[in-house]
């Protein structure tokens, strides 16, 4: 489906509520045998579970691990969520619903949006569908009016079309007339100010101002003006423009007028005394021009800013934001009548209604909570929206009841949601080492690969490599919800897998897009509200927005759902995007790992984020080229990933630096990049974290990943320096010594299997057993399944033997 046709759908979809569960994700339960290796047993189910992007596994009955933390001494503040904001679509109609509020309230005319069928009508819906059938000027006849009508969800008949041009003719049109035309008005405008400030500067060099006493001002208020009350109305009031003068003699008439417009001069632009009985914060021209006081200044004189006279002044409005003054006839819509609130000129409105709208993001509560009070709060607010206690309210009826307020630009839910509370400053949910008051059946947990402490830094997983403690990725991050509290569209950092533990409470439900299917869901969710990714391209990243899978389905994106109860798992794999929201009061704990498998995906994740410039939270290549010396701590599959990493980066990194040198870069100088902040050594291009190289500019004094040497700047590569962390000679060895632990690994593999088989001869084998347990031992070969059966068989083996020669020596 096109771009066009993704928004068309969710514009239909949006202007009548209703939601169809997507289909449900595997649930998996491993045997007490099979959980004993967690990541054995995810990459079990993986072929499986890996087409949906999520699944859950039921640790069996007896698993039911303690939960750690201090109840009383928890305490945490956590994120305010208007839920209907956190929609892409109703955002954007909220977004276009305040431009227009904004538009009709600094005009002097407040807004109230008209209902119809018992709801507020849609302004975004009906100016998109308007816009489909060619703009209002096309919408000419009762057909195309029954088609908007359709397409928004309101019945068909006169009196709703009616309404709907009505009202379009009414609010949208004139901001549609204003944001057609607002460029011409803003350059009108321009260039009248910079002529009169040209006509001011003649003026002042033509004209000799003349000294004036404060007696001499006071007299001619006295006698030419009439006293008025200051206005509160934005309308203009009479100026010195229209003052008469009465006093008799041809000679005083040509005196009066020419002290008239001298005064004029001096009360606008001189830095004379101010008018008596004003102070200085109401009437200090030298001060600011922004906020004269034309009600109480009759000398002031008044031009229009669009046509620049100063006719018909009972027709003329005065800005209450820059005080320009502009005929209501010449503004573009023009006015009918003058306007009897507080008024805003073309200029200012602009300035208000474009503002760059700040990014969207979560709001820290007011108060802080125990877990107690948190749960007082949530559990009271869900029995009181649903009339029943929380638990009685059915999953299904939470759900759908959660993407209505979602999809609806009336409901003001606002809900608190405790996330990303992290472990090291809180404790975690599950036992560890460190735990008070650890009961004996506890080391069970403690020691659990099933742990969240634990699962990333098990053998096998290759973040155990990163030294650096990343919150949130290799230790766990914690999360207190409530009822409607989310979490939103996006996949792991790195493209890692995740998984997710619910200690206790209600129900979470989840939804997940598997890998193959994210690009499908950044199109969609791009093409479904264009206008919000136009302002915020990285909105994906930021965790704040939030689709109804319905509209994503039928754009083509794959979507599951998920209920996840107290005591299970959740997992999801690697660029799975997930989203989704709590049913009600719950605990839940969350990490990143990564087993071998995930090391491809990881570098065509870098790969992605240099090309968005996004910032990673680790090297990659920094990875590969510690497990590479590392090698003695691989396993075989690891070892092999490893190889096959290393030798794309090496090729890449030699290419790379070929490329440079012919480009005439030749100072070079070795430095430890593991040593810099992560800051100190981010390409200024792409924003990766450099590691095996580098190019620096000695006068530009910036750093490119050699990708990117040629964007870094334009100074010539004899001014540059390329910064290596190994030369390529090391790199070659680096990748030789994974070669033959490679090797050697294949090598005991393939004559362990061969030993192990039942139709192995039995002369010698005692003796070949033994040379493969020791191999192993020189090797280093890390636990592992194969291992274990090698060392069974060999002890087995070896009591027979003894078993014989007891026997031998019997006889």
């Amino acid at each position: 489906m096109d771009s066009k046709n993704i928004q068309k759908s969710a514009m239909h979809k949006s202007a009548e509520f209703t939601f169809t569960p997507p289909p449900e994700a595997p649930v998996f339960e491993p045997t007490l045998e099979e959980f004993a290796d967690p990541l054995a047993y995810i990459a079990k189910i993986r072929p499986v579970a890996e087409k949906t992007g999520i699944c859950k596994i039921k640790p069996p009955s007896g698993w039911q691990p303690p939960f750690s933390l201090d109840v009383d001494k928890l305490k945490f503040v956590p994120r305010i969520q208007k839920v209907n904001e956190l929609e892409a679509i109703t955002r954007l109609k909220l977004l276009f619903l305040e431009k227009i509020l904004k538009f009709w309230e600094l005009q002097g005319s407040p807004l109230k949006i008209p209902m119809i069928e018992n709801k507020t009508l849609d302004l975004y819906c009906l100016k998109f569908w308007v816009d489909e059938e060619g703009g209002f000027e096309n919408c000419n006849s009762p057909k195309k009016w029954r088609k908007i009508a359709n397409s928004m969800g309101y019945s068909q008949n006169a009196n709703t079309m009616n309404f709907l041009r009505n009202n379009y003719e009414k609010i949208l049109l004139p901001y549609e007339i204003f944001e057609k035309s607002k460029v011409a008005i803003l350059k009108t405008v321009k260039k009248v100010e910079h002529k009169s400030e040209l006509n001011n500067d003649k003026e002042s060099n033509t004209h000799q101002i003349k000294e004036v006493s404060i007696e001499s001002i006071t007299n001619v208020k006295s006698e030419y003006i009439k006293e008025e009350k200051p206005h509160t109305s934005i309308k203009k009031t009479k100026t010195g423009s229209d003052i008469k003068p009465t006093t008799t003699g041809e000679n005083k008439d040509v005196e009066t007028v020419k002290r008239s417009r001298e005064l004029r001069r001096l009360a606008c632009y001189g830095p004379g005394p101010k008018m008596p009985g004003l102070n200085d914060e109401e009437f200090d021209i030298t001060k600011s021009r922004k906020r004269p006081r034309y009600d109480l200044d009759p000398l002031a004189d008044y031009t229009c800013a669009i046509c620049q006279k100063d006719h018909r002044d009972d027709l003329l409005l005065i800005c209450n934001g820059c005080s320009d003054t502009y005929h209501t006839f010449c503004l573009k819509p023009p006015l009918n009548a003058v306007p009897d609130g507080d008024w805003r000129c073309p200029c200012c409105i602009a300035a208000v209604v474009h503002k760059p709208a700040e990014a969207f993001g979560f709001a820290q509560a007011e108060r802080e909570y125990t877990l107690q009070q948190f749960g007082e709060m949530a559990d009271k607010f869900k029995s009181d929206y649903f009339g029943m206690s929380g638990h009685l309210v059915p999953t299904n009826v939470a759900e759908k009841e959660f993407w209505r307020i979602i999809s609806s630009v009336e409901e003001d839910v606002t809900v608190e949601y405790g996330a990303d509370l992290h472990s090291m400053d809180h404790g975690s949910g599950f036992p560890t080492r460190s735990s008070l008051n650890l009961y004996p059946g506890d080391q069970e947990y403690v020691d659990s690969g099933w742990n969240l402490n634990n699962l990333p830094v098990l053998d096998g997983s290759v973040l155990r490599f990163i030294n650096a403690d990343i919150s949130g990725m290799t230790v766990p991050w914690m999360y207190v919800g409530m009822c409607f509290s989310a979490f939103c569209w996006h996949n792991e950092d790195h493209w890692s897998y995740s998984i997710n533990y619910l200690h206790w409470g209600e129900p979470k439900t989840w939804y997940g897009v598997p890998g193959r299917g994210a690009e499908l869901l950044e199109n969609a969710m791009k093409a479904a509200a264009p206008d919000l990714f136009k302002t915020q391209p990285d909105l994906l990243h930021q965790l704040v927005t939030i689709m109804n899978p319905n509209i994503l389905m039928a754009a083509g994106v794959p979507i599951y759902r998920i209920d996840q109860n107290a005591s299970e798992f959740v997992v999801t794999f690697p660029r799975a995007y997930h989203a989704g929201f709590n049913q009600g009061y719950n605990f839940a704990e969350a990490v990143n790992f990564a087993p071998p498998d995930w090391l491809k995906i990881g570098r065509e994740c870098i790969s992605h984020y240099k090309n968005l410039k996004r910032f990673c939270v680790f090297s990659h290549d920094e990875l590969i080229c510690k497990m590479a010396l590392e090698g003695d701590r691989l396993d075989l599959e690891t070892a092999l990933e490893t190889q096959k990493e290393l030798v794309n980066a090496t090729e890449e990194e030699g290419r790379l630096r070929t490329l440079v040198a012919k480009k005439g870069l030749k100072n070079v100088q070795r430095t430890a990049f593991e040593l810099l902040g992560d800051d100190e050594r981010l390409c200024e291009v792409c924003k990766t974290t450099c590691f095996l190289s580098s190019v620096s500019c000695v006068e530009c004094k910036q750093m490119a990943c050699l990708l990117h040497a040629d964007e870094l700047c334009k100074c010539a590569y004899n001014k540059k320096t390329l910064f290596y962390r190994y030369d390529m000679d090391e790199l070659h060895i680096m990748l030789q010594t994974i070669d033959f632990r490679v090797n050697s690994f294949d090598k005991w593999m393939t004559e362990t299997k061969n030993i192990l088989l039942p139709t192995a001869p039995d002369i010698g084998r005692l003796q070949k057993l033994k040379c493969l347990v020791d191999e192993a031992e020189e090797l280093k070969i890390p636990k592992c399944t194969l291992l274990t059966q090698l060392k069974e068989e060999f002890t087995k083996a070896t009591k027979n033997v003894e078993t014989i020669v007891i026997e031998l020596d019997d006889d």
